[in-house]
């Protein structure tokens, strides 16, 4: 998706990628964890969805979190990805053999969105929530925004 707006202060992120996360999620969380453990060139920054920057970033750009409400990769003055578009666009930013995971955009998008849509849906079911937004550790809030 093109993107339709660069927020304040995005100039001074360096080629940063923005990672927003439900941050009440143990799924979303736990992908967190297992992307800033693959993230060997400090690409990416995170912001929980529900965090003021999270929630600023998406009423810029005009998503409608009742359709996308899980991960959302923004690529500032370039474009946002979502559902299954963005986790592989992550996993290409980890270099290496995860660049392969780009075979599966040979899928059609219907049916990589329809599995992701199907996971998202019983996330809260099948790995919990939190009350509130994740205590983040000293590494993850060195990456975190707002």
């Amino acid at each position: 998706m093109q993107e339709r707006s660069l927020l304040v202060g995005e100039n001074d992120m360096d080629g940063k990628k923005i990672i927003l996360f439900d941050g009440v999620c143990n799924l979303c969380n736990g992908a967190i964890q297992f992307i800033i453990k693959r993230d060997k060139n400090d690409l990416f920054r995170y912001a929980a969805l529900q965090s003021d920057i999270g929630q600023q970033l998406i009423t810029e750009r005009a998503i409608d979190t009742s359709k996308v409400d899980s991960i959302i990769l923004i690529v500032p003055g370039v474009a946002y990805f979502t559902k299954s578009d963005a986790a592989l666009e992550i996993a290409k930013g980890f270099g290496g053999l995860w660049k392969t995971m780009t075979i599966f955009t040979w899928v059609p998008k219907t049916l990589r969105d329809a599995i992701y849509d199907l996971i998202a849906k019983n996330r809260y079911k099948w790995f919990g929530r939190k009350d509130s937004c994740m205590i983040p550790t000293p590494e993850l809030q060195a990456k975190l925004l707002g």
